[in-house]
């Protein structure tokens, strides 16, 4: 039911962007940046919910927790990344919003190199 919500609230926020555009093409973008931002701030509430639910499959699995850290901040870079780049984008400025998804997939590879230097070890092990 919450995704009902927050599709409809993004779409009463572009029906009211729309006719500012041709007036007011500011306070367009500024409508348009208040809106993603709420309904950014919206889905963080969700966010302890997932963390609840990967504490909850690490008590099943015997995995580092490090393994599970590193994937949520890789999924908090790919959704950060993706929503400054959408903002960039529907200001204009679609070089910026590719630097910035430049940016968070490198990030993403940087934040996972750990992971795949223990699986390597882990994998020379077994081939020693």
């Amino acid at each position: 039911m919450e995704m009902v919500a927050v599709a409809c609230a993004g779409i009463l926020i572009v029906l009211a962007a729309i006719p500012l555009k041709a007036v007011k093409p500011e306070y367009s973008l500024l409508l348009s940046l208040a809106g993603t931002l709420l309904i950014f701030f919206y889905c963080l509430g969700s966010v302890s919910e997932i963390l609840q639910w990967v504490q909850r499959i690490q008590e099943y699995l015997t995995i580092d927790p490090a393994y599970l850290g590193t994937l949520l901040k890789i999924i908090g870079v790919t959704y950060v990344a993706e929503f400054a780049a959408n903002i960039c984008r529907d200001a204009g400025y679609q070089a910026v919003g590719n630097q910035i998804e430049i940016f968070g997939k490198l990030t993403v590879l940087a934040v996972s190199m750990p992971v795949l230097l223990a699986l390597l070890d882990t994998l020379n092990s077994f081939l020693s």
